[in-house]
């Protein structure tokens, strides 16, 4: 069984062209939108339309409305789309073919003619390029919300997502920790259709520091080494000068040894603890 979890907030005109076309893939049994406390008609539009509406009495955050969704769905396996209008129900059989043959996460890798902005784009470069550093793997798409997945291996995870809109991210490194098949569909996302629920400012910082979050989700030591030795090198360089020009060990180059050493060890406790956690998981 194929369900369909779209999560919405105020998007009750995307919605009124999306549901149909979702109904006329043959390969889904189910829709379900999550309306993320809207205040437009999300929950009339979408019901009129053929698709079970689960309602949040307020806005929680599209996380949220994800972990909403997958608790609701009846499906073996789900595909998480966008209410926006920029992912083509078209793709789903593709996504689909992948989780046929063995993989348990496909997501729809956008290209560079589909990001919003340039900006955005190089963020996503980004995010992607420290991403498959830290898996070892090749990371096409990591923030991209249009992926099919095996829901029981999805449900493992739930509470590790957070409620905002970085649960692409989120999910995508705790598969790969967990060693589960991740595969590519490459997708053209189409301009989205209304605005934007995406701030610059605020959702700029806080994609900041999903940077960080990439790292402690999947090997902490990974992102606190080089760090450590970066500081090292540094501390070691200073030194030498120092003790060449005036014979003498300098307070700064204490002050760089003790901090690198610091970084590396909550490094190391980090990386103990992400073991633990997944451990955990392995046993629900």
């Amino acid at each position: 069984m194929i369900s369909v979890v779209i999560p919405a907030k105020n998007e009750a005109n995307n919605l009124k062209s999306l549901i149909p076309k979702l109904r006329s893939v043959a390969c889904i049994d189910e829709i379900i939108v999550v309306d993320d406390g809207s205040e437009d008609d999300t929950f009339r539009i979408s019901s009129e339309a053929g698709a079970k509406v689960v309602s949040h009495p307020y806005s929680k955050g599209n996380g949220a409305a994800i972990k909403t969704g997958a608790r609701a769905a009846e499906g073996d396996i789900i595909i998480f789309m966008d209410g926006d209008g920029q992912h083509d129900p078209a793709d789903i059989p593709r996504l689909l073919e992948k989780i046929k043959e063995g993989y348990d996460l496909v997501v729809g890798a956008r290209g560079r003619e589909s990001q919003a902005s340039v900006g955005r784009g190089l963020a996503n470069g980004l995010y992607n390029k420290l991403a498959s550093y830290m898996t070892g793997h090749p990371v096409k798409d990591l923030t991209s919300g249009f992926r099919a997945v095996r829901r029981d291996k999805f449900l493992e995870f739930l509470y590790l997502l957070p409620n905002g809109f970085s649960y692409p991210t989120t999910s995508t490194m705790a598969f790969f920790r967990a060693g589960y098949s991740v595969a590519y569909v490459p997708i053209t996302a189409h301009e989205r259709v209304g605005v934007s629920h995406i701030r610059p400012l605020k959702d700029g910082i806080r994609f900041l520091l999903i940077i960080f979050k990439i790292g402690t989700l999947y090997s902490p030591l990974k992102l606190f080494l080089p760090i450590a030795l970066f500081i090292f090198s540094i501390g070691l360089g200073y030194y030498a000068f120092t003790y060449f020009l005036a014979g003498r060990f300098t307070n700064m180059s204490a002050l760089m040894f003790t901090t690198s050493l610091v970084i590396f060890m909550v490094g190391l406790v980090s990386e103990q603890i992400t073991a633990l956690m997944y451990r955990d998981t392995e046993k629900r």
